[in-house]
């Protein structure tokens, strides 16, 4: 019997591509659709999956390995009837932090340039040459979340020449960069991000982190980056803020409800600009590739690329 790898965020048209791809590795494996109702249960041993529906995983008796389509997996662990002793991946490529570093540099460019406001003035037809920004050495970016995405955005943010500053729970060191962790020094921290990136992963200690308490300790006028999670940011306390000149602008890839409810506040404001959760959508091929990584590794009994860890978090 073949041994079968579920996928669930993919349409029927492109399943053929996948299977070309995985025959050339692993040609024992069977790539099917997550709904195919010719596959035995039973033959199941690897998943890669996006939000799967909540029950969904506990039905394969055989299954190995969750792999999760993005960086995070709480989309994985909120169903209680996933089995606890089952590993779960993340994933994360060269060409996810990559990607992602392209978000947060344009981010940062363009609150640095305060583009937001530009575009609002353009929109009333307002020739607002006063908008001229700053300069790249003369801002401090606060990266919140030092893995290895943050790593590599800290050195892109550093080659164009940023002041590049970086909060975790323990202690990193980056050549370059201002390093801080654990509570007691991220008042500090807080105090020195002209631009506020959050990059974190979602624990129970992440969730609602950035609220009124946190932002109000950013310097007037700073901007905010959030391409980590929704949970993480307290829409409310980021209007506020916004409503009261405390930040200057943010810009959004993450949030708590995707897609983001039409009537939701955040799509009107004017020092707003949302993107739709792509700062670090990454090509299938480059998934596929770390898929068949992953399975190799389990045949292999060698340890999991980006293993979550459940006592962690992360």
């Amino acid at each position: 019997m073949h041994k079968t790898l579920l996928i669930n965020f993919i349409q029927a048209d492109r399943l053929a591509k996948w299977r070309d791809y995985f025959t050339r590795a692993l040609p024992d494996i069977h790539v099917a659709l997550w709904d195919d109702p010719e596959v035995d249960p039973v033959s199941v041993e690897y998943v890669l999956v996006w939000k799967p529906e909540p029950g969904w995983l506990a039905q394969f008796p055989n299954l190995r390995v969750i792999m999760s389509e993005g960086a995070g997996v709480d989309h994985i662990t909120h169903d209680p009837l996933v089995p606890q002793h089952i590993p779960v991946t993340r994933m994360v490529t060269n060409e996810t932090a990559a990607r992602m570093a392209d978000y947060v540099t344009m981010a940062a460019y363009m609150l640095l340039r305060q583009i937001p406001a530009i575009v609002q003035a353009q929109r009333e037809c307002r020739w607002a040459n006063q908008l001229t920004g700053r300069l790249t050495s003369d801002t401090r970016i606060g990266i919140l979340g030092f893995g290895q995405l943050g790593t590599v955005v800290a050195q892109r943010l550093l080659a164009n020449n940023f002041q590049v500053n970086a909060w975790s729970r323990r202690d990193k060191d980056v050549e370059g960069v201002s390093a801080f962790s654990g509570p007691e020094q991220l008042h500090t921290f807080l105090q020195r991000s002209d631009i506020l990136v959050n990059l974190l992963p979602d624990t129970a200690e992440t969730r609602g982190l950035i609220n009124d308490d946190v932002l109000s300790q950013l310097p007037r006028g700073a901007g905010l980056i959030n391409a980590g999670r929704g949970h993480q940011l307290d829409s409310a306390a980021l209007l506020r803020a916004l409503n009261s000149k405390h930040l200057q602008a943010a810009i959004l890839d993450v949030f708590v409800q995707e897609p983001l409810p039409a009537d939701h506040p955040l799509w009107r404001h004017p020092c707003v600009i949302i993107t739709s959760h792509v700062a670090a959508l990454i090509s299938w091929q480059a998934k596929a590739e770390q898929a068949i990584t992953i399975i190799k590794a389990d045949r292999a009994g060698m340890p999991l690329p980006l293993l979550y860890h459940r006592e962690q978090g992360y």
